[in-house]
């Protein structure tokens, strides 16, 4: 008698085999793909689906009509060179301060205003444009879709033939893993196409390597001055591009061979006219971060992290992470309780732990209380300290911190102090925050990289701040007439 389990695990396999043998020559990238599981049509409904929540997720479309315009002219003008130019491409400037640019299937490409601001030239950006453009020609995401498919497949036929569902698990965990970014060959194939529809619109694809440069240089100085090098990539582009200089000089040195460009253009004065006053860092109505200090003008708060905390503000909470492993998180919303902060604390927000030392206090003329407990992760057991403060009779705010078991003592400390200098802000503390932005100027006869970078609106590193900005190198000097940016309130 056959087993009806083998039939199953049979017809699995042969489907499996029948997809493989459905692949389909790339016309950019002239090699086999297999994209049996996504259809073109597809990544169009998944594009036009994912939209509306990636410009929630990113606090919107960012800038003028003009500046949009801009890109999306920039973007539309290099995709017409591409393999795909019937595709419709949509490019949008997302009103995040982080340096980044990702494409969704469907041809939906995003670039972070904090990218625009590090850029110093139109083909710097159109590098960036082309790059993620031969993501999408290449059709990488739909590789990577199908090919996660098609390993499930074939892990539904590993369990049923070996009656293991936790080895099928087991496996799908790993290869859900492996499918989570680009590939290495992904990526340098991106830079290849990039290069290519680059020199094809008349750029300098030397522009690529250059904004790589300032790229890596703005990253090793964020972490340099939050003093967590191991950070550097956290909130860059580099974690979800791993690119290296090197492999994009061997995707220029290609693409020259067999397309070089004559008189190439970098239109630098073009691109600074376009982001002369674009917003630089946080935007005051989601709050603004000053080392380790965060302050909201619209909610009137600010309060202190812990020393050698890095903050990352985001559109829910504002996050937090200090040295020997802790962390924080900073929340708020509607109380709809009219009990005290410790009946809070233990019948609503934190009903489910068991808590320990849950107490009353007072946080500058506001209730609170605060709580700690215990818990255990995959790296061993952990402490944590929960405050709750009322800011009025309908708005609570919140802090977790967190650190592991044998730090605490020395960690606690640091949290309540941080607890303690949440405070409201007077009407005339809110109006004094104000949002930083871009401006270009001049170089003129006398100015020089020391003069000019004490215009910078930082008390630190401002020389070097400036440099990474401008792309310059630690020794390159300017010349009059030149044209500069600066970071300003």
């Amino acid at each position: 008698m056959r087993h009806p389990l083998r039939h199953l695990a049979a017809a699995a396999l042969l489907l499996a085999t029948a997809l493989l043998g459905a692949c389909s020559v790339n016309p950019a990238t002239g090699q086999p793909s297999f994209t049996g599981f996504m259809s073109e049509s597809d990544e169009a409904k998944i594009g036009a689906q994912s939209h509306p929540e990636i410009l929630k997720e990113f606090g919107g479309a960012y800038g003028t009509p003009e500046l949009q315009s801009y890109i999306q002219t920039l973007g539309s003008s290099l995709s017409a060179k591409s393999e795909r130019p019937d595709l419709k491409f949509t490019f949008t400037v997302l009103d995040s301060p982080i340096v980044n640019a990702f494409a969704v299937p469907g041809g939906y490409i995003y670039i972070t205003r904090g990218l625009l601001a590090l850029a110093n030239n139109e083909a710097e950006v159109a590098g960036v444009l082309s790059h993620e453009i031969g993501h999408i020609t290449a059709r990488h995401s739909a590789q990577r879709y199908s090919e996660g498919m098609l390993a499930q497949i074939g892990l539904v036929g590993l369990g049923i033939l070996t009656g293991s569902q936790g080895l099928t698990n087991l496996a799908g965990y790993g290869a859900q893993a492996w499918l989570q970014s680009y590939s290495r060959d992904q990526e340098f194939q991106a830079d290849q196409l990039g290069v290519r529809y680059l020199s094809r619109a008349s750029y300098d694809p030397q522009a690529m390597a250059a904004f790589l440069s300032s790229l890596e240089a703005d990253a090793k100085l964020e972490a340099t001055i939050e003093g967590h090098p191991e950070t550097a990539d956290q909130f860059n582009i580099m974690q979800t591009h791993p690119r290296t200089a090197d492999r994009v000089q061997r995707a220029i040195q290609e693409a020259q061979a067999t397309t070089p460009v004559p008189n190439p253009k970098l239109e630098r004065d073009v691109y600074l006219d376009h982001i002369d006053g674009i917003l630089y860092g946080d935007d005051p109505k989601e709050g603004v971060i000053h080392g380790r200090q965060f302050s909201h003008a619209d909610l009137r708060l600010a309060f202190t992290a812990p020393q050698g905390f890095q903050l990352a503000n985001g559109s829910d909470a504002v996050q937090g992470l200090g040295p020997n492993d802790t962390a924080m998180i900073f929340d708020g919303g509607r109380l709809t309780s009219a009990g005290s902060m410790s009946d809070y604390i233990s019948n609503t927000w934190a009903a489910k732990i068991r808590l320990q030392s849950l107490e009353n206090m007072t946080i500058n003329g506001m209730e609170a209380a605060t709580a700690t407990a215990s818990g255990n992760t995959r790296d061993g057991p952990v402490f944590l300290r929960l405050v709750a403060i009322r800011y009025d009779a309908s708005t609570i705010y919140r802090f977790i911190f967190l650190s592991p078991a044998q730090n605490a003592s020395a960690a606690d400390a640091g949290f309540r102090q941080a607890a303690a200098s949440f405070r409201k802000l007077s009407a005339s503390e809110a109006a004094q925050i104000k949002p930083l932005r871009v401006r270009v100027i001049t170089v003129k006869t006398g100015d020089s990289v020391s003069s000019l970078a004490k215009s910078m609106a930082f008390d630190d590193y401002q020389e070097q701040r400036f440099r990474v900005l401008n792309g310059l190198a630690a020794n390159e000097t300017l010349a009059a007439g030149q044209r500069v940016k600066l970071i300003v309130e």
